[in-house]
């Protein structure tokens, strides 16, 4: 079941605005609407064109989960989201027609949803934001961000997560955990790369194709190569072979009961 009661900031890529037709409707059923940030003032306020209306969202209200203990979010997560995607609810509006932004009150509703809604198996939409040796900070919706560890991104074992994923990339991830009180979610990708007989039958004995070498050291059993992400076949050792390389391979024997390919490189 895929979940979309929150969408991750520049999913659709759509900019909302603001008009005399609409404005009244939008506060009063706190609406999630989403702009660009054209500008980071002075005082770390956030500066959005809606249209007909200039968005301002003040410093305390950018941020409700990563916070300072003066209750502020850190400068430079501020001056980050200039010229990126940001989701808010409308406040207010003044006279001058300045509209007053909340991202804050989206990432409260996204954490109700992730704490009341939200379970483990559920597949949800992300976006990737932050990529580590460990893992990938993948955003689910409303600003709330998952964890999906390295080891957790494809069958096939890498030594970066650049290899699977890359910065800004739109990806379906499975929830693994959440703890519910303190709204942490770790997540995975593998799963949704197809299971192994999925993989295993997009290839028939005898065909030749390539692989991505996933082990350069000499093991008793032979060299792993990777021939899909979630489909990892073994070979005869050969000399001088490196990590990430790519080989030509002859498919000698796939084995659905125990689950392994027979390779040989060509």
């Amino acid at each position: 079941m895929i979940q979309n009661n929150f969408m991750p900031e520049g999913w659709d890529n759509v900019v909302s605005t603001l008009d005399n037709s609409n404005i009244n409707e939008i506060i009063n059923n706190q609406t999630t609407l989403q702009g660009i940030v054209t500008d980071c003032d002075d005082d770390f306020n956030l500066h959005i064109d809606l249209g007909n209306y200039q968005g301002v969202m003040p410093r305390s209200e950018v941020e409700g989960i990563n916070l300072q203990r003066n209750g502020l979010p850190k400068t430079n997560l501020c001056t980050g989201k200039v010229n990126k995607f940001v989701q808010f609810k409308v406040k207010d509006v003044g006279n001058n027609g300045i509209a007053i932004l909340s991202r804050k009150a989206v990432q409260s509703e996204a954490l109700d949803w992730v704490k009341k809604d939200l379970k483990v198996g559920d597949i949800v939409t992300g976006i990737v934001k932050r990529v580590e040796s460990y893992g990938v900070f993948i955003e689910i919706g409303g600003g709330v961000v998952g964890l999906a560890h390295i080891e957790d991104l494809s069958v096939a074992r890498i030594k970066s997560a650049f290899e699977r994923v890359s910065i800004g990339q739109k990806l379906e991830v499975m929830v693994k955990s959440i703890d519910k009180e303190s709204g942490k979610i770790v997540l995975s990708y593998k799963e949704l790369l197809g299971t192994w007989e999925e993989n295993a039958d997009k290839f028939n004995v005898g065909q030749r194709t390539t692989g991505i070498v996933r082990e350069t050291e000499k093991h008793k059993n032979g060299i792993f190569i990777e021939l899909l992400p979630n489909l990892v076949g073994m070979a005869e050792y050969v000399d001088g072979l490196e990590y990430g390389q790519e080989v030509n391979v002859y498919i000698k024997r796939i084995d659905y009961e125990r689950r392994k390919v027979k390779l040989l490189v060509v």
